[in-house]
């Protein structure tokens, strides 16, 4: 089946893997901490920490794996990888729901955080299948919204599932994957064919490796230090989210989860219909910029909001500020070969896990120490800020791209 006859197929199972990455993802979030609470009996942790390392081990098994699995997909292709990689994840959540121990549990975030990099196959499966220019931009910025969509149908599908059994969301899940590889099996075409595929190079399926190896191609470089400082930024507001609210606005579970629903809903409508009039009408490099510059301002109009109807008229900006992740991915893929795009991929994967790794411990020590009470200013929305400025400095480096 030839990929381009192929592609409103091929796309629809593209981004409802992307969809089941972030729902696996959102699914557990409200569930996870009573399974480790049943689990933790006798360790002398507390479930906080325990549950901390969990969300850690899933992170840094994506920072590990994604180079391999972009690398494994020049190679032998986009559809097998995929295929393979999901089919491993519906096996992972239904292991979870069988999982007797904590060591078991652990084992599944670990093989749970390697296969959700399948992300790196699935962005180079687009990049295959997209015209360069405005086609790209639109075709990532619907990956970005199936992660929107992800993250406000997760947490909520898998709240109202965990009042039956918490354990029930992760085999949910794994009936959901078992369905999209059926559906690859029936309609997913090979986007790579066999003459432009590359031999795997074993110096880059280490993350440090994969991560020096973008310096061979023009400007890609200076755009994945655009994608890192951008995640940064990102995972700092995630990590600070519901600790700052609390904090400066008195916010409970229910506003969190109104507010966090109005960005997926936000974010939803930008990338997934909005980005492709802005592509057209600015063009990828000035819409990088733009989406760079509203971040910024919505990161810090948020951190200096007096009042939370402030907070939330900064949501909207936010949300517009989402057009910069697909722009600077299209930007990248019309640098790089088509049988370098998974390594190119896995490399930009691994640079925003370790931003995932990182990023949050920094926003909460940020946190911590401006709101103790003392001689320290009273600054509760300083990891905000601080994501404003880092998003600054993205625009800054992103201002000496060129054309391709």
């Amino acid at each position: 089946m030839d990929p381009t006859s192929a592609r409103p197929a091929a796309l629809r199972f593209i981004l409802f893997a992307v969809l089941l990455d972030a729902l696996g993802i959102g699914l557990i979030i409200p569930v996870l901490p009573a399974v480790v609470d049943a689990l933790n009996t006798g360790t002398g942790r507390e479930t906080a920490t325990v549950y901390g390392l969990l969300v850690g081990t899933y992170a840094l098994a994506q920072f590990l794996c994604a180079p391999l699995i972009g690398a494994l997909s020049d190679r032998f292709g986009r559809r097998p990888v995929l295929l393979v990689s999901i089919a491993t994840l519906g096996i992972n959540f239904a292991a979870t729901y069988w999982a007797p121990t904590l060591a078991w549990l652990f084992a599944t975030r670990l093989l749970s955080g390697a296969t959700a990099a399948n992300v790196t196959a699935a962005n180079a499966y687009v990049a295959d299948v997209s015209d360069a220019g405005v086609d790209r931009a639109r075709n990532f910025g619907r990956v970005g919204a199936m992660f929107g969509i992800g993250f406000v149908v997760g947490p909520a599908l898998g709240g109202v599932l965990g009042e039956t059994d918490p354990r029930l969301p992760f085999l949910v899940a794994a009936g959901l994957c078992a369905l999209n590889v059926l559906y690859g099996v029936v309609v997913l075409p090979e986007s790579l064919p066999p003459g432009r595929r590359r031999p795997v190079d074993v110096s880059r399926l280490n993350p440090v490796g994969a991560l020096a190896a973008l310096g061979r191609y023009p400007a890609v470089g200076r755009l994945a230090v655009v994608v890192g400082l951008t995640a940064v930024a990102q995972y700092a507001l995630h990590a600070s989210w519901v600790l700052y609210t609390g904090e400066r606005y008195g916010w409970g579970p229910r506003a969190n989860g109104l507010s966090l629903m109005a960005v997926g809903v936000f974010m939803a409508g930008v990338q997934g219909g909005l980005i492709g009039r802005l592509s057209t009408a600015f063009g990828d490099r000035r819409l990088l910029m733009l989406g760079l510059a509203c971040a910024a301002a919505a990161q810090a109009g948020m951190g200096l909001a007096p009042t939370a109807a402030w907070f939330f008229a900064a949501l909207p900006l936010a949300a517009l500020g989402g057009v910069a992740g697909p722009s600077a991915q299209s930007l990248v893929t019309q640098r790089v070969p088509a049988g370098e795009q998974g390594a190119v991929q896995g490399a930009l994967a691994s640079l925003s896990s370790l931003a995932a790794v990182v990023s949050p411990l920094g926003a909460t020590t940020l946190l911590a120490h401006f709101t103790q009470r003392g001689p320290v200013p009273y600054v509760p929305g300083a990891p905000l800020l601080a994501g404003a400025l880092t998003l600054v400095a993205a625009a800054g480096v992103a201002a000496g791209v060129r054309r391709s």
